[in-house]
């Protein structure tokens, strides 16, 4: 199997992970996604994607772990400031959410861009 010959690179694990997601098997694409974080822990797109899992899966403070992450790596990241913002409002922590959307914009970010 691929994933046997190639231990080492996390685009492997990524791409499974988006496969096991079109499938709807959130659990198997975290996995894969967590291997890629440990094999490269500055990846700050599988911090998002593995979040937006989090998130669907209303575990937000899991998704909230993972797009600061993002934030630290690329603290630019405009989007990510969004997702979190989101998912501080799921908690119903308004303030955080709105600091969180108040940056987003600051970067350009509007949700019309999706």
């Amino acid at each position: 199997m691929v994933i046997d010959l190639d231990r080492r690179n996390p685009i492997v694990r990524v791409n499974r992970g988006l496969v096991y997601l079109a499938r709807k098997d959130s659990e198997k694409a975290i996995a894969d996604f967590s291997d890629a974080i440990r094999i490269d822990p500055y990846h700050a797109a599988v911090y998002e994607l593995r979040g937006c899992v989090y998130g669907g899966l209303g575990e937000y403070d899991k998704a909230i772990a993972d797009f600061t992450e993002v934030i630290r790596i690329k603290p630019d990241h405009a989007k990510a400031h969004f997702n979190r913002a989101t998912a501080y409002e799921e908690l119903g922590d308004a303030d955080k959410a709105a600091a969180d959307f108040a940056k987003a914009k600051e970067l350009g970010y509007e949700p019309e861009d999706e």
